[in-house]
């Protein structure tokens, strides 16, 4: 798979694109002089990211849970001539809620946002991306919780963000035959607003709720998303791949510790000649 350079004037769709990570995906790749189409859930956000993109940037609410409004977005803005480059598949939530103590309503948020709204934003999108026959390159969003021990206090969070980059493994596998790279970018704990994830929550999902400031102390002390640079720009420069930049020390030792306990669980059977 041959590198993606992003190519001036071409468009970068980005999901989540109202803050945090997405904000900041929005202007690396402004930066580089792509036309930048933001998509949040909270249409006000991602209309400021576009504001900071520069004047031919655009935006617009799309909360990528509802297949239908995912869609209807997609449909909408191509119609207006957004042709993407570059898919970033980014929007996601957080809570500290566990899997056995969940209510209904929180587990299918993080599902329908973490889990489905990557396979929304895919079908709504990559028709359009593989149409251009110039360069194409999909970026999505997991997490450094993806590579590690699912383990508390965040288990239901690990575990929704372990099927996120199972399914950007997925779509490196469907994209290769369209030569289309993939990048997993795996981020440690970042400055974002993730721990505030539930004050866009719908009301189907049990509503907005503002947590309490302090909660964000733990996010406010971790670097910004700018450490994401050199390891995308490396990513990109190969075509894709996994892109794990690890913010926390003890990660990479994490990350081993699981890949060793899966190795240990691997038994090989002999399969028996017929006769």
């Amino acid at each position: 798979m041959s590198g993606y350079e992003p190519a001036p004037g071409d468009w970068a769709v980005i999901t989540g694109a109202g803050r945090g990570i997405g904000r900041w995906l929005a202007q690396y790749f402004a930066a580089k002089g792509m036309r930048i189409c933001a998509l949040d859930i909270d249409a006000y956000e991602a209309e400021e990211t576009a504001r900071l993109c520069g004047p031919e940037s655009r935006a617009h609410g799309c909360d990528v849970s509802d297949a239908a409004e995912t869609t209807r977005v997609a449909e909408k803005l191509i119609a207006m001539g957004v042709e993407p480059s570059l898919l970033w598949i980014n929007a996601g939530v957080g809570t500290a809620d566990t899997v056995t103590t969940a209510k209904a309503h929180t587990l299918e948020w993080l599902m329908g946002v973490n889990v489905m709204g990557p396979v929304h934003t895919a079908q709504a999108w990559l028709p359009a991306l593989k149409a251009r026959t110039a360069a194409r390159h999909v970026g999505i969003t997991a997490s450094s919780a993806s590579v590690t021990p699912v383990s508390g206090p965040f288990t239901l969070y690990a575990t929704t963000k372990q099927m996120t980059a199972a399914i950007g493994e997925a779509l490196t596998a469907e994209l290769s035959e369209d030569s289309i790279g993939v990048t997993i970018l795996c981020p440690g704990i970042l400055n974002t607003q993730i721990w505030n994830a539930a004050q866009a929550r719908p009301e189907r999902f049990g509503g907005a709720r503002q947590a309490p400031e302090e909660i964000g102390d733990h996010w406010r002390a971790q670097p910004g998303p700018e450490v994401l640079e050199r390891g995308i720009d490396e990513t990109l420069a190969k075509g894709g791949g996994w892109c794990i930049i690890a913010t926390e020390d003890e990660t990479a030792a994490l990350m081993k510790k699981r890949h060793e306990a899966q190795s240990a669980g691997l038994f090989d059977y002999a399969v028996a000649e017929p006769d």
